[in-house]
């Protein structure tokens, strides 16, 4: 997924974003609620994680104003606002979790999981196709019951095809992911990961869609 993470302290805004791509999500950080503005106005996104109280304004005000744009993006508050008033106040307005600081990222990448799931973003955690069984909460894949090891970036393009089974996912979208992780996209960057996951996974379960994208074969 592409977070939208906007969190003031410096320290615990680096783990979270670092662990955060470890995991596999590309992930723009905003220190503020205006430079949070500035990236929404240039890209949309699949998740936010917000702090509430932060330099130039609130989170929950933030999560409001965004409603009020028809931005429908799922919100997983990131908070040392710990009474249950606040979490009332937070659930109430709107958010899909929230997160009392401090808080293991261990259990945040869970949650991120969970709340992907619910807003169908990540596709169902265990299931099979073919020869093929996968496990995309634990990124685990075993072909014909052995296991096939992804790197990072070649998960981030699997998981891309697979929220959108039998479906074309453009070649954009995947430069777009591949970007927000910091890759360099040169014009053949896609078909050079596509490459490397049709001979991990079966050339015939990606099918390419020309002028248009890919696509995840589950027939």
């Amino acid at each position: 997924m592409r977070i939208l993470l906007v969190e003031d302290d410096r320290d615990l805004g680096s783990a979270v974003r670092d662990h955060t791509l470890a995991d596999g999500h590309a992930v723009d950080w905003a220190r503020d609620l205006s430079e949070a503005r500035d990236y929404a106005s240039v890209a949309s996104y699949e998740l936010a994680l917000l702090d509430i109280r932060l330099p130039d304004g609130n989170g929950i005000d933030y999560m409001r104003e965004m409603r009020k744009r028809l931005d429908s993006t799922p919100v997983i508050f990131l908070t040392a606002c710990d009474k249950v008033g606040d979490r009332i106040e937070g659930l109430t307005a709107g958010a899909a979790d929230y997160v009392v600081k401090p808080f293991d990222l261990g259990e945040l990448s869970a949650r991120i999981h969970s709340v992907g799931r619910r807003h169908r973003h990540f596709p169902e955690p265990v299931y099979s196709v073919g020869t093929l069984s996968i496990n995309s909460a634990e990124r685990r894949l075993d072909r014909d019951g052995q296991t096939v090891y992804l790197t990072p970036r070649e998960w981030t393009v699997f998981n891309c095809l697979l929220c959108r089974p039998g479906m074309v996912v453009p070649k954009a979208k995947i430069e777009d992911v591949l970007f927000s992780l910091g890759s360099e996209i040169e014009s053949n960057t896609v078909e050079v990961y596509v490459s490397r996951l049709r001979k991990k996974i079966g050339a015939d379960r990606i099918a390419t869609v020309r002028g248009f994208g890919y696509r995840f074969v589950v027939t």
